[in-house]
């Protein structure tokens, strides 16, 4: 479990109700976002279908969720893509947390999780427009990297060494 500020985050089943939830709000913005509108519940549904979170179980990953005061406002994956290299996913502060310390929590809980499974860097893909998580990764030492992966959301890529 890491802590930082009042913020603590913690290992968590990706299907228990406040991961769901946390989950359900990360898509609503991202493709909210991408789309530039409110997107329906059919279509967080959809969403969660056809980018499953498969890989987020130990032994080969994991899912935590960080509380602020208790409240369950943020969460984040992380899955092995081979022995040494792990990736993070759907990494979701609440807009209403933002700026609180609650990404860099995220990021050492996640990170501490793929050292565990013994992985010597962690990678990541993200989008142009998610301004506020490329500059998260940023400020905690990631850089930019060429295209380790391919997909129609994937126009940034991070890495992190973790030995």
């Amino acid at each position: 479990m890491a802590a930082t500020a009042s913020w603590t985050v913690a290992p968590e089943p990706v299907t228990s109700p406040d991961a769901t939830l946390l989950r359900r709000a990360y898509y609503a913005e991202v493709a909210g976002r991408y789309w530039k509108r409110q997107v329906t519940e059919a279509e967080i549904d959809q969403g969660l279908l056809d980018f499953p979170d498969d890989g987020l179980l130990p032994p080969t990953g994991g899912f935590v969720v960080g509380r602020r005061g208790g409240e369950p406002l943020a969460c984040g994956g992380l899955r092995l893509l081979d022995p040494a290299t792990a990736e993070l996913t759907k990494v979701y502060v609440d807009p209403r947390a933002r700026g609180t310390g609650g990404g860099a929590a995220l990021l050492q809980a996640l990170e501490a999780q793929g050292r565990a499974l013994g992985a010597e860097r962690v990678r990541l893909d993200t989008r142009s427009d998610l301004v506020e998580a490329r500059a998260l990764y940023a400020r905690h030492g990631y850089a930019e990297i060429p295209a380790y992966s391919s997909g129609p959301y994937a126009e940034h890529w991070f890495e992190k060494r973790l030995v």
